[in-house]
């Protein structure tokens, strides 16, 4: 690997890129912070689809394409005279080292998840008046879900056992069901979304995270979905002129290829 005189200099190289760039470049002379958050956005999608696909080459192509982007919002930064790159490194750093108490001050820990107490007890002190200051507006719901269960698991707020919330599951369940037996459309929405929360729930009492859960069967449909579609296709047939007994066939054919 790289030594750290390595890095550096491959970093300043980088920074010089971006500095040409912003310089030379029509299209890199007129972004901005908000023309690039959508940008922004994707790449760090692209990412996770690298990591649940566990591709090493296409993580390490999606990790720069997301460097750059923070080194492109500093350039900006830097132009506005409000920030610099070394102001967002220090300014991660500082936070770094004084969220870590336990590495950086006497603190004693004993697992992580005393570190993950300490974290937001010490961001209360910092001036939050919540929590769930921290979990942004614009993450989706599935994601958003699972940061408000952790971050209130931080101060305690918890079951004590995952039979618990299954059992929260299933009274969320016949809950759902009630109002489907009574056909009020806003209740049942209401309902519905207290069943994925508390599955999402549950999902962290078995150490599993939802969103890559849900990703993955995404991913296992499309595979077999797709499977489905070349071979009706090898048939001279579409999907619309299958009865269910033949898709399912290829269906159960693509399950076992996947």
């Amino acid at each position: 690997m790289n030594s750290v005189a390595d890095k550096l200099k491959s970093f300043e190289r980088l920074l010089t890129i971006m500095d040409e760039l912003r310089a030379g470049c029509p299209w890199d002379q007129k972004q901005t912070f908000e023309s690039l958050r959508h940008l922004t956005i994707e790449e760090t999608y692209e990412l996770g689809d690298a990591i649940l696909n566990r591709d090493l080459t296409e993580i390490k192509k999606e990790l720069g394409d997301l460097l750059l982007h923070i080194v492109f919002y500093s350039k900006i930064g830097s132009e506005e005279q409000a920030f610099d790159i070394a102001d967002v490194c220090n300014e991660i750093c500082d936070k770094l080292i004084h969220r870590h108490p336990h590495i950086y001050g006497d603190v004693q820990v004993a697992n992580e998840e005393e570190v993950k107490q300490n974290w937001e007890k010490l961001k209360l002190k910092e001036g939050k008046k919540s929590v769930l200051e921290g979990v942004p507006k614009s993450l989706p719901a599935l994601v958003k879900a699972s940061r408000i269960q952790d971050k209130a698991k931080g101060v305690g707020f918890d079951w004590e056992k995952p039979e618990q919330v299954w059992e929260k599951v299933q009274e969320e369940l016949a809950e759902l069901q009630q109002e489907v037996h009574r056909g009020d459309q806003a209740k049942m929405e209401a309902e519905f979304g207290d069943v994925l929360f508390s599955m999402i729930n549950y999902a962290r009492f078995l150490n599993i995270n939802p969103e890559d859960a849900l990703e993955r069967t995404n991913k296992k449909f499309i595979h077999r979905f797709q499977h489905l579609e070349r071979r009706a296709a090898e048939t001279g047939k579409s999907l619309s002129e299958m009865t269910l007994a033949e898709m399912d066939v290829y269906w159960n054919e693509a399950k076992n290829t996947h």
